[in-house]
Formats: C-alpha cells, structure tokens, sequence
C-alpha cells in the first residue's frame, strides 16, 4: 500500500507565509503592560495595577484584530490571484 505525504503545500503551492512585525509589536507590548502590572501589585498599587490591566486587555484586543485583519487582507489577495 502506497503511502502519500500530504501537507499544505498540495493545496497552496504558491502561497507565500507572511510575516506582520505589527503583531510581533502588539506581542511586546502586551507583555510589557503586564509585567508593570505584575510590578504593580506587587508594591500594592493596586489601583494602578488595574489600569495596567485594563491597558493589557485593550492591547490584545488590537493584537488579535491586526491578525485577524492580516489573515483577511491576505486572504483575500491570494483568492484574487489564484482566481485569474
């Protein structure tokens, strides 16, 4: 019985992996806000640790919508280019 290797590159032989350094940004700076909240609470300044938190939150929140977006946008080009 043959055994044949599947992977991506059977299904998307053109598709180039794209890199959004915004996403790496948005990684650093969440990690950022969370270790001065960590500091934070650690002094007890709790109520700056909770603004630190809700910073982290709003930082995520971007992160994810820029991969999202990335993944979308990409998305789209490469059904363009693929369909012509």
């Amino acid at each position: 019985m043959a055994v044949s290797k599947s992977g991506a590159g059977e299904f998307f032989p053109d598709k180039k992996h794209v890199r959004n350094s915004l996403v790496t940004v948005g990684a650093f700076i969440t990690t950022g806000v969370l270790t001065a909240r960590l500091i934070s609470f650690r002094r007890g300044n709790s109520h700056l640790g909770q603004k630190l938190m809700r910073a982290c939150v709003v930082v995520q929140g971007a992160t994810v919508a820029l991969v999202v977006g990335t993944a979308y946008y990409y998305g789209t080009q490469f059904c363009q280019v693929g369909s012509v």
